[in-house]
Formats: structure tokens, C-alpha cells, sequence
């Protein structure tokens, strides 16, 4: 039963989304659901996700607001435009087999504009959904990239830049401090990986396969620097990310000011190798 998954639900979604996640049982008649939300805000201040089973062989995943969200909702209508592309893309990464419901609005530009809002997902299993493996592939495929999709409208941990670590500035589109941000955001690397795996795109190493659980260490890298933007134009994180290894993340900015591309570093590494 899904009452009694609570410690893997948990440690699934914070792992999942970089945010300290706090889950309780909800009664429904016989069978028993799971309430999620951000531990900060509580089941009343922020956005609750519900887990729940459906049938013999479905989970069904509700996410709503608590009854006082208003100052949650109010950091949510302030959020920037590439915050929300993120969180539409993060949502939009949910596999096709399972079937959304934007309640009214549209999967291509929803958007959280009061408590009225809600996003639901069902899925169906080929046997009973109450396995270890079927409620985390839930939590991983559905529940994370929703509650993903709420942590970065809200703004949970936007990273300042350090001097120390910042680039050299470069004349472009947008400022240094949203490329700071853009590369450390958790939930950038959260889509990048689902969207591409978590194999160099270079190299094509796949360190979970080597390494183990030691393994979580693929980087996002942006392939298109800003000086290399000739005017503005939105930022596509669908688009502009990619996996690369810490080795190939390094020394494709070995070069400087412009980075190699993906296809230059691929092209020292067949004549390192000649």
C-alpha cells in the first residue's frame, strides 16, 4: 500500500528535487493516498501534490495549492520568463504514456495564476502499482518533474554568483548572474538528464554505469555562449542544454573566450587518439 512507502517517496523526491520534501498518509475510504509538499511551506502554504491509487492498477497525481498560498502564489506570479520555460519544460519532459490534465489550460504555455490552479497525471501499470519499483518510477517520471516545475517558480535555490568562479563577463543577451544561475540550477541538470540521459555527449560515458551510485556527477553545459548570441533571443533549456562529463566540461572551457563546441572537442579527442 502507498501508506506504508512513505521513507522511499520521501527520499525519492528530495533527491529528485533538491528540496527538503515532507509527506504524510491521507485516508480515502479503504485505501490511502499520499500527501507531498515542500517542508517549508506546509499542506496550507504552497503547492501539495497527492499520490493516489486508482483502480487495480493506476496511480493518479493531483497537484494542488493550500487554502493560504497567497504569498507563495504572489512569488510565483513574479517569477522571470526563462523560470517559467523551465518549469513548463520540466512538465512537458513527463513521458507521453502517461496522460496530463491542465484543467482548462493549455500543455504548451499553462500557467499558475491563483489557487485555483491544478495539474493532474495518471499512469497504468501491467501489474499492481504498490511495488517498491512502480511508486518510485511514479515519484521519479511524474512527482518530481511537478513539484521540479513548483521549486522553480517559487525561485528555491537560485545561486548567487561567485567572483571567484564567475567567467570572464561577456556582452550578450542576458546577464552574468543568469548564466551563474542557469548552470548551478538543480533542476537545469534535472532536465538535462531526463531529457538526455546521463551520458557524455561527447565521450559518451555514462558514469552511473562505472562508478555506481557514486555515479551522479554528469554537468550541464550550454552550447551557446553569450557572445556568441548576435541579438536576444529566449532561453530554451529544452534546447540549450547538454550532459557532458567533468572532464569534457573542463576542457571545452580551456578555451577562452569562447568554449569549443561539442563537434571541435570531439575532434581532439579522434586526433588524441589517431
Amino acid at each position: 500500500m502507498i501508506g506504508a512507502k512513505e521513507a522511499l517517496i520521501k527520499k525519492e523526491l528530495e533527491v529528485g528535487t533538491g528540496a527538503q520534501i515532507g509527506v504524510a498518509v491521507a485516508a480515502k475510504g479503504r485505501r490511502s493516498s499520499m500527501k507531498i509538499w515542500f517542508s517549508d511551506l506546509d499542506q496550507r502554504h504552497g503547492p501539495v501534490a497527492e499520490l493516489s491509487p486508482v483502480g487495480l492498477f493506476s496511480h493518479r497525481v493531483e497537484l494542488t495549492f493550500g487554502q493560504f498560498s497567497g504569498d507563495v502564489l504572489a512569488q510565483i506570479k513574479a517569477a522571470e520568463e526563462e523560470d517559467v520555460g523551465l518549469a513548463r519544460a520540466l512538465v512537458a519532459s513527463i513521458s507521453r504514456n502517461v496522460t496530463m490534465d491542465f484543467h482548462g489550460q493549455s500543455a504548451a504555455d499553462w500557467i499558475v495564476s491563483s489557487g485555483a490552479f491544478k495539474l493532474s497525471a495518471s499512469v497504468r501499470y501491467e501489474t499492481k502499482p504498490d511495488d517498491d519499483v512502480s511508486i518510485a518510477s511514479t515519484c521519479r517520471e511524474i512527482i518530481v518533474p511537478m513539484m521540479a516545475a513548483m521549486a522553480e517558480l517559487i525561485g528555491y535555490d537560485v545561486i548567487e554568483p561567485q567572483p571567484e568562479e564567475a567567467e570572464p563577463a561577456f556582452e550578450g543577451a542576458v546577464s552574468q548572474h543568469l548564466v551563474q544561475k542557469r548552470e548551478r540550477n538543480p533542476r537545469n541538470r534535472l532536465l538535462c538528464i531526463r531529457l538526455h540521459g546521463e551520458k557524455c555527449t561527447v565521450c559518451h560515458l555514462e558514469p552511473v554505469k562505472v562508478y555506481g551510485s557514486a555515479g551522479g556527477i554528469i554537468e550541464v553545459h550550454h552550447l551557446e555562449p553569450l557572445a556568441q548570441l548576435q541579438q536576444p533571443r529566449p532561453y530554451d533549456p529544452a534546447e540549450d542544454l547538454v550532459p557532458l562529463c567533468p572532464n569534457c566540461h573542463r576542457a571545452i572551457h580551456t578555451r577562452r573566450p569562447l568554449p569549443y563546441s561539442i563537434a571541435e572537442l570531439c575532434s581532439l579527442r579522434t586526433l588524441a587518439c589517431d
